[in-house]
């Protein structure tokens, strides 16, 4: 990754639709170079995938909640087996192995304060080896940043 590779990633985050032509000229580089480099940048699992990103509130899930969960054990098989559990829940949008006193935590959004009692008593609960569940509502996002912090070289 060298200047040039960080540009285009920065262009591609602010506009993951840019014609190759614009994102080329914007970076200094022709088109074929530039097409090049995302491909490689591709190939090697920089760029994992393209998406649009949601406004949950304006798609109809105004609730975000982090629930740390702490595990009974915390041994490889059940960790895993938690993980594959929670990743089958549509309501979790994002989730974390932490270190500390939670195993995990876990990004949730939901429409109302009933669907997250639904979720909790009718998915999470019912994963086998939880100790405890947390949860934390937010208030408010005040930053989202859908990038990496600039170089400091």
């Amino acid at each position: 990754m060298d200047d040039i590779d960080r540009r285009i990633l920065s262009v591609l985050i602010r506009d993951g639709r840019i014609p190759i032509v614009e994102l080329a000229e914007e970076v200094g580089l022709s088109p074929t170079p530039c097409r090049k480099r995302i491909a490689q940048m591709e190939d090697a699992g920089v760029i994992s995938r393209y998406s649009a990103i949601i406004d949950p509130e304006q798609a109809g899930y105004p609730i975000t909640t982090f629930v740390s969960v702490e595990l009974e054990r915390q041994q490889a098989e059940g960790l895993a087996e938690f993980e594959r559990k929670v990743m089958d829940f549509e309501e979790v949008v994002q989730g974390f192995l932490m270190t500390g006193s939670q195993d995990f935590l876990l990004r949730v959004v939901v429409e109302d304060l009933h669907a997250y009692e639904r979720f909790l008593q009718d998915k999470l609960t019912r994963v086998p080896g939880i100790r405890s569940v947390r949860s934390r509502f937010a208030l408010r996002q005040f930053v989202s940043r859908n990038r990496l912090p600039a170089s400091q070289g």
